[in-house]
C-alpha cells in the first residue's frame, strides 16, 4: 500500500467517527475530504492540507514540518500544508484532523459552479 494511501485511510477514520456527512473528491494534486459540504482536510503526497480558522494561522504556523498555503504567489490565510513526517502518530494526525473539523461548522461553503448547459 502506497504511504499516501495509508494516510488517506488514516484521515478518512478520524473524519468517519464523528461526522455523518463526509464526501471525497479528487482536488489539490490529491484526495479533498469534504464535511458537510466544505473542504476540510486534503491528503496529498508527502503532506495533508488542512483548513483551520483563519485567526489561528499564526499559532499554528510556527508547529514542525507546517507551512503555509500559497496559492499565485498570495498566502491563504486559513490553509496550512503539513509534512506527513509529522503525522506518524494517531494523536498528531489527530491534533490536525480536528484542527479542521473545529472549523468546519463556521467555515464558509465553497460556491457552486453553475453548468452550463447547451440549449
Amino acid at each position: 500500500m502506497l504511504a499516501e494511501e495509508t494516510l488517506l485511510n488514516r484521515v478518512r477514520e478520524i473524519i468517519e467517527v464523528t461526522h455523518d456527512n463526509v464526501g471525497e473528491k479528487k482536488a489539490f494534486g490529491g484526495i479533498c475530504f469534504m464535511v458537510n459540504d466544505k473542504m476540510c482536510v486534503a491528503v496529498k503526497p508527502e503532506r495533508i492540507m488542512v483548513r483551520i480558522d483563519p485567526e489561528k494561522n499564526d499559532d499554528v504556523i510556527s508547529k514542525n514540518g507546517c507551512e503555509p498555503m500559497v496559492h499565485n504567489g498570495k498566502v491563504m490565510r486559513g490553509f496550512v500544508f503539513v509534512s506527513s513526517a509529522e503525522l506518524q502518530s494517531k494523536k498528531q494526525l489527530e491534533y490536525w484532523v480536528k484542527l479542521a473539523l473545529d472549523y468546519n461548522p463556521v467555515a464558509k461553503q465553497s460556491k457552486k459552479k453553475v453548468k452550463k448547459s447547451n440549449n
